[in-house]
């Protein structure tokens, strides 16, 4: 997985290169520049002391001791006064900046803290969004495993109306299956109350069609079957037929998906490979499959959605709201202790 988040201590992580929130001079800060330094022992302040200077939005490089990595890259972040100020801008430096010494220095790995979100005092919100929007931007012309350790999960600080609605929306679910399980069908007549869902939903989406005079819009390049041909075409197939309706190189999709180049290329050229359900999912939110497209797609890898986990609900939330930025999605997920989407 290209990126992923994870609950850990930055100090604590393994990677190539360990990314760390620097004081402009020489010296040895708060937070997660405190632990770096504790850990790494007193010779990454003497090559730090070399460096002299950095200004804010910039990064430099050293060895990095007694941590589990290659070096250690020291980027100054902003302050945050009231965001008129630029800071977001020098944020971004500091990530490209990173991600490019990094590059440069051939590391295929690298763990960052949430820059700035700390003693710098950005909110929580713009701190994620910058940390996502540079990472995302990286991988999608770079190849690089990519850590974000954050002490908590709390710490992503998610906008408190998307939290709401993803709660409102599962606690909706789960209110609609037990509705139907308690005064929907017998048992004997729906056995499994998410079929019933999806039977209900088909069923609403067809009186819709009756009610306006629509017919089904045709996915480019053909209706839904033209795309996956045979009933019985396996997950491979399909998806190497979805990705070629889009018109976009393989690339752009697997990277779009969170998917590591190695993997995709296992599932290319073995025809009966069976993916993961986070693998399945990243492609279905990259190819912006619509419900039932979705649906689909996961039956072919043996999967199906389920108003009883709340993962699958929350992947539906985004796929109804069509939001497909995986990275977007992975966020919530990690904040509500689920799988991350990805391979």
């Amino acid at each position: 997985m290209p990126f992923e988040i994870v609950h850990n201590d930055i100090s604590r992580m393994q990677a190539d290169a360990i990314v760390n929130t620097a004081p402009p001079v020489p010296g040895i800060g708060y937070g997660a520049d405190a632990a770096i330094h504790k850990k790494a022992g007193p010779k990454l302040l003497e090559a730090r002391k070399k460096i002299g200077r950095i200004p804010a939005g910039q990064a430099a490089v050293t060895p990095a001791f007694g941590l589990n990595a290659r070096y250690v890259i020291h980027t100054v972040c902003p302050v945050w006064q009231n965001g008129r100020h630029g800071e977001e801008a020098l944020l971004d430096s500091c990530y490209q900046n990173a991600l490019r010494l990094a590059k440069e220095t051939g590391c295929r790995s690298a763990a960052f803290p949430l820059l700035a979100a700390g003693n710098n005092g950005f909110p929580g919100p713009v701190a994620l969004q910058a940390a996502v929007r540079a990472f995302s931007l990286f991988l999608m012309e770079n190849e690089m495993q990519i850590t974000l350790a954050v002490f908590s999960r709390d710490a992503l600080a998610l906008s408190e109306r998307l939290l709401r609605d993803v709660e409102s929306y599962i606690d909706a679910a789960f209110v609609r299956r037990q509705t139907l399980d308690e005064y929907g069908l017998a048992p004997a007549e729906a056995p499994d109350a998410d079929a019933a869902i999806r039977n209900l939903r088909e069923q609403e989406r067809r009186q819709r069609m009756r009610e306006t005079g629509l017919q089904a819009a045709a996915p480019p390049g053909g209706g839904w079957e033209a795309v996956c041909g045979q009933l019985d075409a396996g997950f491979s197939e399909t998806l190497l037929r979805l990705i070629d309706r889009t018109g976009k190189k393989d690339a752009e999709i697997y990277k779009k998906a969170n998917i590591d180049r190695r993997l995709f290329s296992k599932i290319r050229s073995s025809p009966d490979y069976r993916p993961s359900k986070t693998t399945a999912l990243a492609f279905a939110i990259a190819l912006e499959l619509d419900l039932e497209e979705t649906e689909d797609l996961l039956s072919r890898a043996g999967f199906t959605l389920s108003h009883s986990s709340r993962f699958d609900l929350i992947v539906e939330y985004f796929i109804q709201n069509k939001d497909y930025d995986i990275f977007h999605l992975n966020e919530v997920l990690f904040t509500f202790g689920q799988p991350l989407l990805g391979g």
